[in-house]
């Protein structure tokens, strides 16, 4: 990569995404040390928006900062999974049953036609896993858009981008994608019936599981 790419403005938000995708496709590794010399001269920049950068990641836990070592990619522990999972069911089954009862019908076709995207791919023989992973993000945030709470919506984002840590293990494992998309026809059905209480449940379940498979 060239500095060329990146933004004077705010140079250490470009910085801090350019890390961040790095982390969640796994060029930087859970538990590995982040080179700043060695970043600093890919990039072209000094070592001071590097580490506002790291700053960032850090505040989101996706990199620890250790006194004197300098800065890791996160690994996350099964507690610390199993406490994002359990905090993103909580928030996200509420938001689900905010959605059940009052979203209107436009909103809910926009959501149906991001279900019919993730129906399509999973097709049986499918190894397009990241496509899932895309279509299935963009449903659960739009979830979230349709319920309306921009307090709920930034604890979710950051509790998202921890799991991503780990999510690429669980949707790996066999028979969980076909299992993933059961669950999200279930919460369908409960969205389009209106019923608040079963959107609430099937979307707990939904990350119970979710973590059964990623542990």
């Amino acid at each position: 990569m060239v500095a060329a790419s990146l933004a004077p403005r705010a140079l250490y938000e470009e910085v801090a995404e350019l890390l961040r995708q790095r982390i969640f496709s796994r060029e930087l590794q859970p538990g590995s040390w982040i080179d700043e010399l060695k970043l600093a001269e890919q990039y072209g920049i000094s070592r001071t928006p590097l580490r506002e950068a790291l700053k960032v990641l850090a505040a989101e836990g996706l990199v620890t900062m250790k006194v004197r070592r300098g800065a890791y990619v996160t690994e996350v522990s099964e507690r610390d999974l199993a406490d994002v999972y359990h905090l993103l069911g909580v928030l996200e089954a509420d938001a689900a049953g905010v959605v059940a009862s009052e979203a209107t019908d436009a909103q809910l076709r926009e959501l149906q036609a991001l279900h019919q995207e993730l129906e399509a791919a999973a097709v049986p023989g499918s190894e397009d896993h990241q496509q899932f992973f895309a279509v299935n993000e963009r449903f659960h945030m739009q979830l979230l858009a349709v319920a309306n709470n921009r307090w709920r919506d930034q604890m979710v984002t950051d509790l998202r981008k921890v799991m991503k840590l780990n999510r690429h293990n669980s949707l790996f494992k066999s028979g969980r994608m076909e299992e993933s998309l059961r669950e999200h026809r279930a919460i369908m059905a409960a969205l389009a019936a209106r019923d608040s209480t079963a959107a609430v449940q099937r979307m707990r379940e939904h990350f119970r599981n979710g973590l059964e498979a990623a542990a």
